[in-house]
């Protein structure tokens, strides 16, 4: 009989991080693992204060998933019993894990997908002043893509001091929600000119609107606004973009089935993560394959990881190790 078991984990940042909504000294994870005889499946979920999960709320919710976990319940069931978000990303990536190792299948393969490769993926700065973040640019001018955490007032400053510090760096830029209507015009028409290759996210998901009637020279990626496909036909005509993180969606299952359906529609896909370990990673480096922008550094903000993790060779990661996930 399957058993169920779930942990807290904290684990530190190498240096605060801060974006619009505030900052953080740690990346706090919800582990889920479930045992069928000696075989485990694990996967990791960060729950996120935006859309009103806590640690406590979310081990609470998937220890209610105890009994039908041992009762044999599978991901196709748990797409029905649970509503989007990290409580049901850690149960289903820990049934996806745990049927790769009971069929010695790699996950890739029992999803139909084709062998995953190396992705490069942008690394983060940290919301700052433009002195510092020009500073983090600079020592990190060898990597290929940036991901600059913006938040209104202020950010064409930063944009500028960054790209001046690290002048052949391909820049994306991510507001999470904190420009007004009138900023998005022309701050975009600003950012042009600077090199930077995409916004996310620049205003509130429940203000989006207005979007559809703003001129963007820069390509607008929805990430609050976008968690299933049943957001996808409001996205039309605001975003040009989407980005899929695993939280969102409530797990690989539906993040493969988003990537397909925003595909058909036109869109172009983003892979992005909470800031989490390789186990939390590992699932998005399937969703990410084929992708035009992966944003899965997570590990690389951490001062350690968990056993086994992802390799980054630079900005340049290898697909998990089944030791990890997978």
């Amino acid at each position: 009989m399957r058993t169920l078991h779930v942990e807290h984990q904290s684990w530190p940042l190498a240096n605060a991080f801060t974006i619009s909504r505030g900052s953080r000294t740690t990346a706090e994870v919800v582990v889920a693992a479930i045992t069928d005889g000696d075989i485990v499946g694990r996967a990791e979920c960060m729950p996120y204060a935006r859309y009103d999960e806590t640690v406590e709320g979310v081990i609470a919710e998937i220890e209610r998933f105890a009994g039908p976990i041992a009762e044999g319940l599978g991901r196709d069931a748990l797409q029905e019993a649970l509503p989007a978000g990290a409580t049901r990303n850690a149960l289903d990536c820990a049934l996806w894990d745990l049927e790769a190792k009971q069929t010695r299948t790699p996950v890739w393969k029992l999803a139909g997908l084709a062998a995953p490769q190396s992705l490069v993926t942008a690394y983060t700065l940290s919301l700052d002043s433009p002195e510092n973040m020009a500073k983090a640019a600079g020592e990190n001018a060898h990597r290929p893509l940036m991901k600059l955490k913006l938040t209104g007032e202020g950010d064409i400053a930063r944009v500028t001091a960054v790209r001046e510090a690290a002048p052949n760096v391909r820049l994306i830029v991510d507001a999470n929600e904190g420009w007004s209507p009138e900023m998005v015009e022309p701050f975009s028409a600003e950012l042009a000119p600077l090199g930077v290759e995409l916004i996310e996210q620049p205003l509130p998901a429940a203000a989006d609107a207005v979007l559809a009637d703003c001129a963007h020279p820069v390509p607008i990626c929805a990430d609050e606004s976008c968690h299933t496909r049943t957001d996808l036909d409001a996205l039309a005509g605001r975003y040009d973009m989407i980005n899929i993180k695993l939280d969102k969606t409530g797990g690989l299952t539906e993040a493969l089935a988003l990537r397909d359906a925003a595909r058909a529609r036109g869109m172009t896909i983003m892979v992005g993560c909470m800031i989490a370990t390789s186990l939390a990673m590992a699932p998005a480096v399937l969703a990410a394959q084929g992708a035009e922008v992966v944003d899965l550094d997570g590990p690389l903000l951490l001062s350690e990881d968990q056993p086994n993790g992802l390799v980054y060779d630079g900005s340049t990661l290898s697909p998990p190790h089944p030791l990890l996930w997978g």
